[in-house]
């Protein structure tokens, strides 16, 4: 049976997408190492992103705009990155595991919500890399275009440094208005 894991990064921050993932791995091809992206070194889910993509029976990386989880809400903007790049695969999985204790709307496939996936199926731990360092990599192109805001170090999260730069240079355009931090900086701005 081709079993999908899916999961997303970037629910949190107060910038950005938020970035799902999905993999089918290859029993043949096992990889080793494979762990929740949170209990990895940046180094070390680098390395398993590449080992992933070269390794997996299908993988395919998906995210919902900024503009997106302000329209939706962050749980329906997760759900429509998660069903986008499970619509991604090809071949398409015969079931769906999804770290959490949701199951996103609009997948036709059998889903199964686990709580504390990415740390015990491995499917789940491969799709939480590919979205964590995706996500990540983000940040750091947007630190290059901003770089008084620091995205590259505290990754778009709600850090003092992070508010203390909103604080200095105001609310850019891929802030995340619908966040109350966000909102409040825009009212003191006005």
């Amino acid at each position: 049976m081709l079993i999908a894991g899916v999961d997303e990064a970037g629910r949190g921050p107060l910038v950005g997408t938020v970035v799902a993932a999905a993999v089918i791995l290859d029993p043949n091809n096992p990889i080793e190492g494979l762990n929740d992206s949170k209990k990895l070194t940046e180094k070390k889910r680098e390395k398993l992103f590449i080992e992933i993509q070269e390794k997996a029976l299908a993988w395919s990386i998906a995210e919902a705009s900024h503009t997106e989880i302000d329209q939706l809400n962050i749980l329906q903007a997760t759900f429509l990155a998660m069903k986008r790049a499970v619509d991604g695969l090809k071949p398409q999985p015969e079931k769906v595991i999804v770290d959490g204790n949701q199951i996103p709307k609009g997948i036709e496939i059998a889903c199964e919500a686990i709580v504390g996936g990415d740390a015990t199926h491995a499917e789940i731990s491969a799709a939480s890399i590919l979205a964590k360092v995706t996500r990540d990599r983000e940040m750091v192109e947007l630190d290059k275009k901003y770089p008084q805001y620091g995205f590259a170090k505290h990754k778009g999260y709600p850090t003092k440094a992070h508010f203390e730069a909103i604080e200095a240079h105001g609310v850019i355009d891929e802030h995340r208005r619908s966040y109350a931090p966000v909102r409040r900086a825009l009212e003191q701005q006005k």
